[in-house]
Parts: structure tokens; sequence; C-alpha cells
């Protein structure tokens, strides 16, 4: 899994887009907005709505009004509140489509800590930021926003911060114009390198990792405890972010947070996450591979498969609830696929696994040989010591394996009950009777000539 969306700090640069205006900003009485005339909102409202539609921006105008002119520059200057939110300072010339820029770009103070002429001052504009809650929602992160800045925009973007009450973080990213009709993307601060084009200042990456906190208290409700000595974060996906921490005692979990609302999803022991963004850096990864080989041995005899296990690999899971776990036995080429639960556990030996959607890979499919020349046996064909086999094809309740035999004679097909962990074969059938499975036969000793 990579990092998602992560080349956007190093791939873009932005800025504040705003032009300086030579128009002067209406003067403020002390501790008061500066009052808008009442000429230049119908001057406003008269203009603004066919010029926020040409512009492309969403916005059904609530209110306007007429900034001013630049005669010179063939500027007219306007500022615009809309029933969805967020508010624009618009600039029309002739013959040319408008420029927008929301509130929070226009109003942004400059260098010198004062703000310009475009500067929004409608009472519907009075807090911008609330207007990227819905753009926040449609991006699907759960944020009760407390600050907001504007990055920058570019030809096709816009770039947004917002900082959430608790001290989680997003950025957001929007099309320019903004347009809540348009893709919308949100993603955690934590996705972005501080200091780049794109990135957060509104909160820092301490408070932003406050999330591990939360995330600790629920693994703990559901099994996992763990005095965190260190956290770190390591990636997201589409769906999900992860989080490394360390703990007290020596352990170490991958905490995996489902990204839409934030909520726990599982705690990964470290010795299982090598799949997660190269595994764990924080843990004694010697100790804790040892530790899961005795937990898998113990786990693996309780589902009656004795395993003293050297080796073990994850399987993918759809089910937080339910490991899958391949397991290679000291001393032996066989091996098996484990799934185990909090009440106990399966272990499928490496040729049934196959018929319940699993493969191993750590061991050889010739270590299977001689199980298949002893079930034979038990259909009178002692004769035939397996040289070559292969699952042909399965139905609900059975799974079927075509062997060949060492002495170039005709093979045959056994069958075997599905979801069982060691079980004998059933069916005994020619590669005549089993043409129809699978395609049958195709082992070179076993084609059936037609």
């Amino acid at each position: 899994m990579k990092r998602f969306a992560i080349g956007l700090t190093a791939a873009l640069a932005v800025a504040i887009l705003t032009p300086a205006v030579v128009i002067s900003a209406q003067k403020e009485e002390k501790g008061k907005p500066a009052a808008i005339d009442a000429k230049a909102r119908e001057a406003g409202m008269k203009d603004a709505p066919a010029l926020i539609q040409a512009s492309g921006a969403g916005c059904t105008v609530s209110d306007a009004r007429f900034i001013g002119e630049d005669k010179k520059a063939g500027s007219k200057y306007y500022e615009v509140a809309c029933n969805e939110g967020m508010g624009f300072a618009m600039i029309a010339k002739k013959d040319a489509a408008p420029q927008v820029y929301t509130c929070l770009e226009s109003s942004q103070p400059g260098p010198d800590g004062k703000v310009g002429g475009l500067a929004c001052m409608l009472p519907g504009n009075a807090n911008p930021g609330a207007g990227l809650a819905p753009f926040v929602q449609k991006g699907g992160a759960t944020c009760d926003i407390e600050n907001t800045r504007a990055i920058g925009s570019g030809t096709k973007n816009s770039y947004f911060e917002v900082a959430c009450k608790g001290g989680a973080g997003y950025i957001v990213q929007t099309t320019a114009p903004m347009n809540i009709s348009g893709e919308v993307v949100v993603n955690s601060c934590l996705l972005y390198e501080e200091g780049g084009n794109v990135s957060c200042k509104l909160t820092n990456r301490e408070t932003q990792l406050n999330v591990v906190n939360t995330l600790n208290t629920a693994a703990a409700a559901a099994g996992t405890t763990c005095a965190v000595k260190d956290k770190r974060y390591v990636l997201s996906t589409k769906t999900d972010n992860y989080f490394e921490v360390s703990c007290q005692d020596g352990k170490g979990y991958m905490y995996q947070q489902t990204a839409a609302n934030g909520a726990f999803n599982r705690a990964i022991p470290c010795a299982q996450a090598a799949f997660v963004g190269g595994g764990c850096t924080m843990t004694d990864m010697v100790a804790a591979q040892t530790e899961a080989n005795a937990l898998y041995t113990k786990l693996a005899k309780g589902a009656g498969f004795a395993c003293d296990v050297e080796k073990y690999g994850m399987l993918p899971s759809t089910d937080p609830k339910k490991e899958i776990v391949e397991l290679k036995c000291k001393g032996s080429d066989v091996g098996g696929i484990g799934v185990f639960t909090a009440s106990g556990g399966t272990v499928y030996d490496c040729l049934t696994a196959e018929f319940n959607g699993f493969r191993c890979s750590f061991s050889k499919k010739d270590t299977q040989f001689a199980r298949l020349s002893q079930d034979l046996v038990g259909f009178n064909k002692a004769s035939c010591k397996v040289s070559d086999a292969r699952v042909i094809g399965s139905t609900e309740t059975e799974g079927f394996v075509e062997v060949a035999c060492s002495d170039g004679l005709p093979g045959w097909v056994l069958g075997y009950p599905i979801g069982v962990a060691k079980p004998a074969a059933k069916e005994f059938l020619s590669c005549v009777q089993a043409k129809g499975i699978g395609g049958g036969c195709k082992l070179p000793t076993n084609k059936v000539k037609s």
C-alpha cells in the first residue's frame, strides 16, 4: 500500500492569487464594521447574479455589493454572499470570464497585517470558514470546524486547511472556482509533509497525533492494552489510516482507523503488520516475531494441527475479527493455512486449503504427494505412487484433485469435502469419469484421448 495523495506537496506550486486592487476599502468606525452603501448593494444585486453564473462558481446569490471600479484597468469589483455558504469577491472585465476568489482568500491579511480592497464585508460573509463545512462533509471527513485558512488556488484547484476541535486537521481540495457540485478531496493533515506548499499550519504534528490516544482507548476496550511509549503516523489508503504505537512493555501495534468516520478498526500486532508501510519501526521485531511464532504454535495445536511454527505470513482478511495465517512448521516441509478467531480456529493443510480459497507459498506441492498416495490406498490403488497433482475444481461441498502416477499409467481424481480441516477422500474417479469437472484431467500422463 502506498501513502495516498502524498505527491501533492511536491507537485503543486500554489499561491493566493487575489490581486492587489487599486481601490480603497470602505472605512470602518471604531469597533463597528463599515456600513454598506444602499446604492452599492443595489448595483451589486443587479450585476452579480449573471456574473457569478458566468464564472462557474457554485453560488446562488443571496446578497451582493458593488465594491468599486478601476477604469484604467477596465475592471469592476463585486462581493457576493451565497445560499451555499461560501461567499466570493469577483472581478469583472469586458469580454473576459469573471474571476472569483473565496472570501477566505480575499479577506486574508497581507504581509503588513492589513486586508485589501477585496475583503468581504457583507453580513452573510461574516464567517467565511463556515462555508467549508459542506465541502468537508462531502469529502467524507467528520470535523467540528474550529479554524480555517485559504492555502491557495491554481488553474484547476483551490486548497484550504481546516482545524477541528479536538486537534484533527484536514486539507480540503476543491475545484477552482469553488463549486460544491464539483470534485472534493479531503485528506488528513498527517498526509502532508510539514513546510510544503500544501501543508497544515493551524495544528502541529503532535496535536494531530492526539487521535492515537482515542484509538488506544478503543483498542483497550477491544482487548488490546498498551501504555503508549511512542507513536507515529504511518500511511493512509482510500479507506483507512494506520498509526504505529510502541508500548512500555516492549510490545507494539499498528492501529487501523477507518478514514471515513475516524472509528477504530483493529489493532494489528507488529509481528503481523509487515504489510503496512514496511511494518513497525519502533518495536523489537525479532522479539515480536518470536512471540508470534509461539502464539501460532499454540493456536495451531489447539486446532488439532501439530506444528512448531518457525515462520508465518499474514493473508488478507475481510473480517477484522478473523486472522488468516500461513504456517511453516519447523523441521517439516508440510505447512498449512490457519483461520483463527478469538474463540478458536481451523488449520487446513496445503492441499485442502486451496479448496477453501487459500494457497500455500512456503510449502512445495510435492510435500503432499505421500498423503495423496496413501489416500489412493483406501481405494485399492496402492500401485499408484503420486508424482504430480493439481486442484481441478470444486463445488459448494467438494473439492477435486487430479493425480498422476509415477509409473506413467493413467492417474485419478480424488474428491474431498470442503470446510474440513483434515478431510479423508470421499470420492474416487477416473479421468474419463471426471471429464465434466473443471475441464477434466490435464496432467501429461492423464490426458483423455478423444
